[in-house]
């Protein structure tokens, strides 16, 4: 077996990312109930038992959400920087120092037959870093919760095999939406979200011929459309002669598992 995958949830209701090789099995993020997060991997016939570890991403709600209660009913390990450790722990409730283990920002860290990398992004928390996943020659890259992308992040990310890639908002329905204004500045801001225009430019710098699938992910619910944001995306790949299909993800219900050949 290779890299297999789901997105198990996507947007600001709550985030969960599993992936998993014939030896480890990784969730990153548990940002909804732990009822719904059982749920969620009824959905793709996984038991979270079986899980290896928890990585975090950030310590806002929508990605910690069902982290404690998950890591408790399971007695799984959980994986994050020293900051968002100390950001989120009031948050998660107490969690056994047997189970709690830092991931540094910039470290790659084995975990059995599979290779994990984290990177640093821009975002509004203390020290939020995003995740590669390496196996066999084979990468996939979970890039979302982001004010943009910089030239580093594109070095890091490029070339990967599947995209999971944040195309959170349409600009003008942001622009014209209810939102108060303090609030879409932070999200068209540096420390904020990538439009789906921005999703697209920075797309269209970093896959190459290995790429294989583009899920497009934490989309707004209120300034976003699934419909939009692809042909937005696509218009812009288009414009730089690629063409590859690009995939919808959901706030309630995972994806298909997806084997990366």
């Amino acid at each position: 077996m290779t890299l297999r995958f789901s997105v198990l949830a996507s947007g600001s209701t709550g985030n969960a990312f599993y992936i998993e090789t014939e030896r480890e099995k990784l969730l990153v993020d548990a940002g909804l109930s732990g009822k719904q997060m059982d749920r969620l991997f009824a959905g793709i016939d996984i038991d979270p038992r079986q899980l290896s570890g928890i990585l975090v991403t950030h310590e806002h709600s929508d990605h910690i959400k069902g982290l404690g209660i998950l890591a408790r009913k399971y007695q799984l390990p959980i994986y994050a920087n020293e900051k968002t450790w100390k950001a989120m722990e009031k948050s998660i409730g107490k969690i056994s120092i047997d189970q709690k283990f830092y991931f540094h920002m910039e470290e790659v860290k084995t975990f059995g037959d599979m290779d994990v990398a984290s990177f640093g992004v821009s975002h509004d928390a203390v020290a939020p870093m995003f995740y590669t996943f390496h196996h066999q020659g084979k990468k996939v890259a979970l890039v979302t919760d982001l004010g943009y992308v910089s030239d580093r992040i594109k070095k890091t990310v490029e070339g990967a095999d599947a995209y999971i890639f944040e195309a959170n908002h349409d600009v003008g329905m942001l622009r014209m939406g209810k939102y108060p204004w303090n609030v879409k500045r932070r999200i068209l801001g540096d420390s904020g979200h990538i439009s789906n225009e921005d999703c697209g430019l920075a797309l269209a710098d970093i896959i190459d011929n290995n790429t294989q699938r583009i899920y497009l992910a934490h989309l707004s619910l209120d300034n976003n459309m699934r419909d939009l944001a692809r042909m937005s995306v696509d218009q812009v790949l288009q414009e730089r002669g690629i063409a590859i299909d690009l995939l919808d993800t959901y706030h309630d219900k995972p994806t298909p598992l997806f084997e990366v050949s």
